[in-house]
Order: C-alpha cells, then structure tokens, then sequence
C-alpha cells in the first residue's frame, strides 16, 4: 500500500485537446497547472489555459515534447510536484517515468516496470499468458528471417509481420500469400527499425472478420482493480482508429463478464496501477485474445466516462496521491450509449491525405447529449509537426439509436473551415447500414466502405459554377450594405402592434 502525498501542481508533458482535458479536471480539482509549449505553440489553447506555461524547444517533437530534460527542467522552473503524460508522446515510455518518481515527483501513471513489460509485445504475451489470458497464435520474437519463415508455415496465412516495440499500425504488415512474405518481412523490419530503434518482428495469425474491442481498467495501490465495460474501436483505417463506441452492441453479459475478467487478470500480471487499456480482438464466434495493454489514458476514453459518470482524469489524480479509487468494486451500472468522432485534419476524398493550414471558422456544435474535445480555435494553425487530429466529438444517447441521432446532427452543426478535414467521411459513416446495424470488424473501412458510394466530390464543372455564385452573392452583399435602409414608421404603438397580431392567431 502506497503512502498517501499531496499533489500541489501538475506539469502536463503533452500538448493539444489532451493537455486541455487534463487542465480542466486540475481546475475542478483547485489543482493549479503548467503547459509546456514548442515554437509552434506558442499561442496554443493549453498555453492559454494553463495557470504558467514554459517554453520547452523548437516545433520538431524530438527538439520538444520528447525532451526528458526539459520537461524535468520546467517542473522544477515552476514548482510543479506531479507529471501528468497525457498519451502520446512520452505517455508510455518507462524511462521517462522511471526519471520523473528519481526527481522525487509524482508520476500521474502506471509503474515504469509495467510499462516496460506491456510496451514490449512479446514480454506482454509470456507475462499475461501465465494468468491464463489467451493469445492470438504466433512466433516468438528475435527469430532469423529463415526461422520467421518457417513458424509462418506453422502458423498459416494470412498473417501479420508486427514489430515488437511497434503501435499505431507502424512496424505491421498483412501478408496474404507465402509469396509476399519476404518483402513484408523487410518493409517491417525496416520500419521498425526506423522509428522504434529496434527491428524485432514477430508473427501473428490474421483474423479476418474480427473486432476490435477494449477494455478500461483502473487499479490503485489498495489492492483494487476493476474494469469499467468495453469500448468497440472496429472502424479503423490501417489500424489507426476513427471512431469509438460503448457499449458495443456486439457482447452480450456472459462475453463481457468472461473478457472482464481476462483484462483484470492482464493488468494484475504486471502489477498493475492508475488507468489502462486491455486491448482484444474477438473473432465471429466470440472467442477472444489478448492483443496489447496501453499503459496510459487512451484517446477514446470520453465514451467510458459518459456512460459511467466517472471522470478518469480525476481518478488517476486520485489514485497517484495514494487514495483509493472512488468505486473499489467491479460494480458499476453503465447508463445510455456513447460514440466518439475523431475529427481530424485530413481529406477523406483524397486518400485522407493531411491537411494544413490556418482555421478560419470553427462554429463547435453544442446541446444536450454532445460533448468536444478540442485544443483549437478560430485562427489557430494546423502544422505538420504532430498528428492531424483536431478534436474529438463525442455524443451520448438513452440508446445507440438517439446516440446516433445526436452524433448526426452535431456533424451536421460542426463547421471547420480553411482546411480539409474528416467530417464528410463520418457522416457518410452513420449513414451506411452496416454501421447502423453494428455490422461491422476491424476491415470495414478499408476493405469494404468507400466515400464514392455515399457521397462525391464536386466536379471542376460545380467547382467553377460555386465560385462564380460566391463572387456574385458576395458582390450583392456589399451593394446592400452600402445602401442606408430606413425603415416604415408605424401608426401605432408596439403594444397595439402584438394585440392586432394576437388576435389574428385566433
């Protein structure tokens, strides 16, 4: 049992609609806050927030946000006890974690050992596997490309060549046919290498049909540890995820039990503590897998909090100070149906290829039922330097139904412009029946969803004809606005006026 301590100002070594979340539940809390900021930032939204802000490098993250020594450095500036690491960035990297608890700081996360262990995949498999918790079939890692080739065999195609230090789909390759293995087996190798520092692959069995399904967890140093229901993340785009639901219409209350249970034995084989996501994939019949822990808040962890009316941001504050969690039992009663929108700056009719640019409108969608998450504003830039994501918007409902209504007609009222951005692609989304009937796996949007089908671009022939209407409509505009318009008296007062108007409703 951890010795309870104070938390007397939290630095957040992240930047964007995080940092701004996080900022929020400090603010709630009395909890005074430090932002850290690029070049590139400098008149960010978690800047303006923040109670004090420090100026940590230049735009490129390796100059920035990924500076353990400036991030150190800032806490110290500014008196800051605790680190919070948002996710992303240095969210799970246990080096970083291991220097800020050596700094005598608080590290508003799991323990260094346990991100070490589930943020390699092989170590994660051979820990968790001792508990019982069912794997997808594959090779153990640190094999020769001539014995990969030969546990390929065993395991059978399709496959996936995956890196071990790898995430967000980076390190990973679909092989289909013992023909493309080799030339999978290097690009993967090379791409880890690349971006991880580390060219270690391994092999996995590719489920086909399959779903994407997590489980949140919450563990304090009392010996607790409970999971609070799934979210369903099947809609991705080369692995990288679009939209997030909870409950998923998929389980039933024997699978939820059952994969509850597993992801509360993953997170107790590494001693687990503070918020975490067990990661599966389960196949048409229901048979589940371990896929991977991520050993911080994930992005889509606002459905989980509007079903629960559990604030996870406060909790791992909680549980860092050495308290117990709020709800010390896997008791919980979920209400209603959440979906998150990831809007992110990107052109889903080219590709999705990234957008940049200055936003010159932003009109945020509001009412009951709607929640954003967002680190931007009108004027703000999109540069290159981080990921493209620009808020999220997420909608609760009694049921997925009324969720979905909601979440359509937030799109709707969202307006984002001077940028391409990803909203056409999601109301596209809640228009295709396989969505609406929850018929859905982790291949959909690549394999079998395509924007032509529901909606177009405009032709150079449209594009044309709605320029030389905007010129004209803007031209009249200004012609009425420089004439002096004065309007009729009247013969009568206003109160006569409503009387006359009344009397003709009857």
């Amino acid at each position: 049992m951890a010795e309870q301590t104070n938390i007397n100002k939290v630095l957040i070594a992240n930047r964007g609609e995080i940092a701004v979340r996080i900022i929020r539940t400090c603010r709630d809390l009395g909890i005074p806050t430090v932002a850290v900021w690029s070049d590139a930032d400098r008149t960010a939204l978690h800047v303006r927030f923040a109670d004090e802000a420090v100026h940590i490098g230049e735009p490129a993250p390796a100059s920035s946000y990924l500076r353990k020594d400036a991030l150190i450095e800032a806490a110290r500036r500014t008196g800051a006890d605790a680190i919070h690491p948002g996710y992303g960035f240095l969210a799970e990297n246990a080096d970083f974690a291991q220097q800020v608890l050596d700094e005598g700081l608080v590290w508003i996360g799991p323990p260094p050992s346990a991100i070490a262990t589930m943020g390699d995949k092989q170590a994660a498999r051979s820990a968790v596997t001792r508990h019982g918790v069912p794997l997808i079939p594959g090779s153990e890692a640190g094999l020769r490309d001539q014995d990969l080739g030969a546990a390929a065999v065993r395991i059978g195609y399709p496959l996936l060549v995956k890196a071990v230090a790898g995430g967000g789909g980076v390190g990973m390759r679909k092989v289909l046919q013992a023909e493309d293995f080799e030339d999978a087996l290097a690009t993967a190798r090379r791409e880890a290498s690349s971006a991880f520092g580390n060219g270690d692959v391994y092999l996995e069995r590719l489920l086909t049909g399959a779903r994407h399904i997590e489980f949140q967890i919450l563990a304090d140093t009392h010996g607790n540890t409970i999971h609070l229901g799934e979210r369903e993340c099947s809609i991705q785009r080369r692995h990288q995820k679009l939209v997030e639901e909870a409950p998923s219409v998929f389980m039933d209350a024997d699978l939820r039990e059952r994969m509850g249970a597993m992801a509360i034995a993953a997170a107790r084989s590494v001693g687990y503590v503070n918020a975490g996501t067990i990661e599966c994939m389960v196949d048409r019949q229901r048979n589940f897998y371990f896929l991977e822990m991520n050993t911080r808040l994930q992005v889509e962890h606002p459905v989980t909090e509007l079903i629960t009316g559990i604030d996870l941001v406060r909790e791992q504050i909680r549980i860092a100070r050495g308290r117990p969690m709020t709800r010390e039992e896997n008791l919980y009663t979920p209400y209603g149906h959440a979906i998150e929108c990831r809007i992110n700056a990107e052109d889903p009719y080219m590709n999705f290829i990234p957008s940049t640019g200055r936003i010159s409108t932003l009109i945020t969608p509001t009412g009951p039922g709607v929640r954003v998450d967002s680190g931007v504003y009108a004027g703000f830039e999109i540069t290159p330097w981080y990921d493209s994501m620009i808020a999220k918007l997420i909608c609760w409902g009694e049921d997925r139904g009324e969720a979905m209504l909601r979440m359509r007609r937030a799109l709707g009222e969202y307006t984002i412009m001077g940028l391409k951005h990803n909203i056409p692609f999601h109301l596209n989304l809640l228009n295709s029946f396989s969505f609406i009937a929850g018929r859905i796996d982790t291949g959909f949007v690549d394999e079998r969803f395509n924007m032509k089908t529901y909606d177009r671009s405009p032709t150079s022939n449209e594009t044309e004809t709605a320029a030389i209407a905007a010129t004209l409509f803007a031209h009249r505009r200004r012609q009425l606005a420089a004439q002096v318009v004065t309007a009729p008296e009247r013969d009568t007062s206003n109160w006569k006026w409503v009387g006359r108007w009344e009397r003709m409703q009857r």
